[in-house]
């Protein structure tokens, strides 16, 4: 048969080449085990954890993690029946670091395509995204904005810290309206306060801080269509098989769906708020 269909043998002997190489994925661990059945042998789940509040805080003094992907770790944790060990790490490693399996899996990574050649990412937990911040007294703005144009006017002013994402961002889209760049966000909040600047264009998780410290005075909204959306997850060894991810995906949508993450995240940016952290 092979004899007479000589590009069907090739092909059929380049598939099982494939599938021998699935079937000796480095995703399992020896003996056959899946990922989390190796982590559960090992006695503990290792997240490397980068510090960026709210996702991810760490304690000066007594060296504790807190932030709501470092509970998420400490949950599942809990599921694989495990210790939750958290890893030091920067935001140059934490990438590097679970290539090398120096653990099990990354805290609060931005799915971009540039990190998806070099490891996998969970569903998000949580969307990373444009918002603008504005005093909700300011006739200026208007009643609940929804979109881009309807702060492009002229005599609007939009603050921003330069350089950033928020810079490029808004900058692409305005025509009319003023961007004021500031040096940092603190600043560009003091900007909107003072009614130097009308918006503040802003991560969605830094505008939440500037939020939750002013909710007498401010309000956001996300601009329909989205500026910048990136889902913000768990990182994990780009060779994990599907069925691992899987496991995790499930753990992870039931707290999303239930509205516990939205809840976590909150408490998370109210200790930041009180200068626990």
């Amino acid at each position: 048969m092979f004899a007479v269909f000589p590009k069907f043998a090739s092909r059929v002997l380049a598939a099982a080449a494939i599938l021998a190489g699935l079937s000796a994925s480095p995703a399992l661990a020896e003996g056959g085990e899946s990922f989390w059945q190796g982590v559960q042998k090992s006695g503990q789940l290792r997240c490397g954890a980068a510090v960026y509040a709210p996702f991810v805080m760490r304690d000066p003094t007594t060296g504790a993690y807190s932030g709501f992907f470092a509970d998420l770790c400490r949950q599942y944790a809990d599921v694989l029946k495990v210790k939750a060990v958290f890893v030091d790490t920067t935001w140059d490693n934490i990438v590097a670091g679970l290539q090398a399996g120096k653990w099990d899996m990354s805290l609060a990574l931005n799915r971009t395509p540039e990190r998806a050649l070099a490891v996998s990412f969970s569903i998000p937990a949580v969307q990373y995204e444009v918002t603008l911040a504005y005093n909700k007294n300011n006739p200026k703005v208007g009643a609940a904005p929804k979109s881009m144009a309807d702060v492009d006017k002229a005599g609007m002013t939009v603050a921003v810290t330069s350089g950033t994402v928020q810079d490029k961002a808004v900058s692409a889209v305005l025509k009319q309206a003023q961007v004021l760049r500031l040096p940092s966000e603190d600043e560009a909040r003091l900007a909107v306060l003072s009614k130097r600047a009308d918006l503040l264009a802003g991560g969605s998780d830094a505008n939440q801080l500037f939020l939750q410290s002013h909710a007498d005075t401010i309000t956001t909204f996300a601009p329909q269509p989205a500026l910048m959306k990136q889902g913000v997850a768990f990182g994990f060894p780009h060779q994990l098989a599907y069925t691992d991810i899987e496991a995790f995906n499930i753990f992870l949508e039931q707290k999303v769906a239930t509205g516990e993450i939205n809840a976590m995240f909150e408490k998370s940016v109210d200790e930041v708020l009180k200068g626990i952290h």
